[in-house]
């Protein structure tokens, strides 16, 4: 579907003129009619699917159309994290080349300076509010804003905050908002919390729903069913013959992060961590670093998995197992894109293989299991019945197990064979 054949205002189609865009994608054909007519909505799309563009579009041609209060805050919209609030900026500011209204980020990490910008702009009214909870809690707690006459309210990955621990300051927000509102939920997965907190803030929604798309053909997906403390020898090996160029490296939590680098910078590697603990400035020093070439491995949560565009990333390693299917797909979905070809390696530990397991069952494919290096010693065998329980979120049939099994077996006999050859197309 064209754009143009959408009920969006002039102004919104000459911005996407000036930017080329003139095919809705798939989430924008279905969610912005429904925007258009003023109804709440819960959009579930992965990263990479133009959700931004599908409630940013309506939101600002409802504006465009006027009889809103100048001097009100009239949409507020909620993300995550630091990173996605000023990518939402970045495609506000193209967006709205032509629509006259004001917006206004709002996220932590900064200076004084930054705060007292953030303030005056609530004050002022700003049409358009980017930002993330607990920032805009803290200006909510000091007077800072009044949100008594929002008229749109967004919340994106709506499930990562919910992660994050977010559930009750998007409640206290809501709060502050008017029952009259149109509430817009995105979020990439649908679990139970996501389910409850839309059926708490929305009115009787639309709803749509775009299934999670499988990994790029062209990324070539490999895993090392390996011990723990295998791991770093497994790192050692791959960068031993080859410079790690373009990687981003995924860990659990921000405590392993900061472990997995303190050991990559103990090899000499050339190394940025990316995690929640690190303020704003520290953050986008890193990011610019990693996109300028100056720094060759990012070792980061899941952080950077969505919402980040980074074009010509070669490796992704999954240092843990993601604990949800959708998390692998997000995160090998770093490479590979816009054409190019790209590597995925996860390290496939006892207790994560069950879980690895249930991802290669959503993804309809074995990933090979390449032979860890020898002078590492013995790998486990990979057998994810008998770690079920150990993992999360898996149901298999002992049939399949079977047949899993005898491929796996079949794969080993030959792994010194192919090995070379993986490591050649990896590296």
């Amino acid at each position: 579907m064209d754009f143009y054949d959408l009920d969006l205002h002039d102004n919104v189609l000459d911005a996407l003129d000036a930017m080329n865009f003139t095919t809705c994608t798939p989430i924008q054909e279905h969610t912005i009619p429904p925007l258009l007519e003023g109804r709440d909505l819960i959009g579930v799309a992965q990263t990479g699917t133009g959700k931004t563009a599908a409630y940013l579009l309506p939101i600002l041609s409802m504006l465009s159309d006027g009889g809103f209060p100048d001097d009100a805050i009239n949409c507020v919209i909620m993300s995550p994290t630091r990173e996605l609030a000023q990518q939402i900026d970045q495609a506000m500011e193209g967006f709205s080349y032509y629509v006259p209204v004001s917006s206004v980020a709002v996220y932590g990490g900064n200076d004084g300076i930054r705060y007292e910008q953030e303030r005056k702009g609530l004050a002022l009214g700003a049409d358009v509010v980017i930002a993330t909870p607990g920032r805009l809690i803290s200006h909510i707690s000091l007077g800072n804003v009044d949100l008594s006459r929002t008229s749109f309210f967004i919340l994106d990955e709506a499930d990562r905050m919910l992660d994050m621990g977010f559930y009750d300051d998007i409640m206290q927000i809501v709060k502050q908002l008017p029952d009259t509102r149109q509430t817009i939920m995105f979020s990439a997965t649908m679990p139970d919390k996501i389910q409850k907190l839309a059926a708490s803030i929305l009115h009787n929604p639309v709803e749509v729903k775009l299934a999670v798309s499988k990994p790029a053909e062209k990324i070539v997906q490999t895993a090392y069913v390996c011990y723990e403390t295998q791991k770093l020898g497994i790192i050692k090996s791959l960068f031993r013959d080859s410079k790690p160029e373009r990687v981003i490296v995924f860990s659990s939590s921000k405590l392993k992060v900061k472990e997995v680098a303190a050991a990559f910078k103990r090899m000499k590697l050339n190394v940025g961590e990316m995690h929640s603990d690190l303020d704003q400035a520290q953050r986008d020093v890193v990011m610019h670093e990693f996109k300028s070439g100056r720094i060759d491995i990012l070792v980061a949560t899941d952080i950077v998995s969505r919402g980040i565009d980074i074009d010509d990333i070669r490796l992704v390693i999954n240092y843990d197992v993601p604990r949800d299917c959708e998390d692998y797909v997000h995160r090998i979905g770093r490479t590979a894109r816009a054409g190019a070809e790209g590597c995925a390696i996860t390290f496939v530990s006892v207790d994560d293989q069950s879980r690895f397991a249930a991802i290669e069952d959503f993804i309809e494919r074995e990933v090979f299991k390449l032979p860890i290096p020898e002078e590492l010693g013995e790998a486990p065998e990979y057998n994810p019945q008998k770690s079920v329980g150990r993992g999360k979120g898996r149901s298999r049939h002992h049939a399949k197990d079977n047949h899993r099994k005898g491929k796996n077996a079949g794969k080993r006999r030959n792994a010194s064979k192919q090995s070379n050859k993986d490591r050649r197309q990896i590296s």
